[in-house]
């Protein structure tokens, strides 16, 4: 195993200040990227979709649970497997309270394919309290490419699941898409800042771009409104 080169704590930090110069451009970078994201443009999404959760039947505009933006991650569990994706059980693992995303107007929620009989041990299993819900009798994780009827197999011909997060946002009673990623879109990810930054509306901060959007939800800009997560008001 080749270790790093070992120096003086001079040494180390010129080093260390040479690399942060880069590290500030690449936070620049990222901030404008962000801002191009909350630039882009939406779809009205018409088509109703119902899911079975832990209540039951739910539609969509169900799922924001009356926030202005959701952020669904494409959970890979198909209807035939007896537990969901390892990779995707690691990622929802890392993921914190959710009092915070709730409190800047953003709900989350996993869905998958498999039938929600075959979701609920496993997510007992987990210890998971966050939302969880199957899209078995609709074609949500079709539509927006989580899921495939051919593509995997030798032959090509088998359906095949892939992981990845999309972002709605609601208006009254009318949902729009904002943005998906999948992949390797997805390295980094896990934080409540970190799934913001993909909404429309993004962390609600005075200084992002483009303006108008920090006070979008009728409250202090994003950074005002934390608290300790037992501390909000729903």
């Amino acid at each position: 195993m080749t270790l790093p080169r070992i120096v003086s704590r001079e040494q180390w930090q010129a080093a260390r200040e040479e690399l942060l110069v880069r590290e500030k451009a690449a936070t620049r970078a990222r901030d404008a990227l962000n801002a191009d994201r909350r630039r882009l443009p939406m779809v009205e999404i018409d088509k109703e979709y119902v899911f079975e959760g832990g209540d039951g039947k739910a539609t969509l505009l169900d799922l924001f649970e009356g926030r202005q933006q959701l952020v669904v991650y494409h959970f890979m569990f198909a209807p035939e497997w007896d537990a969901g994706c390892r990779s995707c059980s690691a990622f929802v693992d890392q993921i914190g309270h959710l009092a915070h995303l709730r409190a800047r107007g953003t709900e989350f929620a996993l869905i998958s394919r498999a039938p929600y009989p075959r979701i609920l041990p496993f997510k007992a299993r987990m210890g998971w309290t966050l939302p969880w819900y199957s899209a078995y009798d609709n074609d949500f994780t079709y539509d927006f490419q989580a899921s495939f009827e051919t593509g995997a197999g030798d032959d090509g011909q088998e359906p095949y699941e892939r992981p990845g997060v999309s972002c709605f946002l609601r208006e009254r009673e009318r949902i729009f898409h904002t943005y998906s990623t999948y992949a390797r879109g997805l390295d980094g990810l896990g934080s409540t800042t970190s799934f913001l930054d993909l909404t429309a509306l993004g962390r609600q901060e005075e200084w992002e771009k483009p303006e108008g959007r920090a006070s979008a939800l009728g409250a202090p800009a994003g950074s005002e409104r934390i608290r300790y997560h037992d501390e909000y008001e729903d």
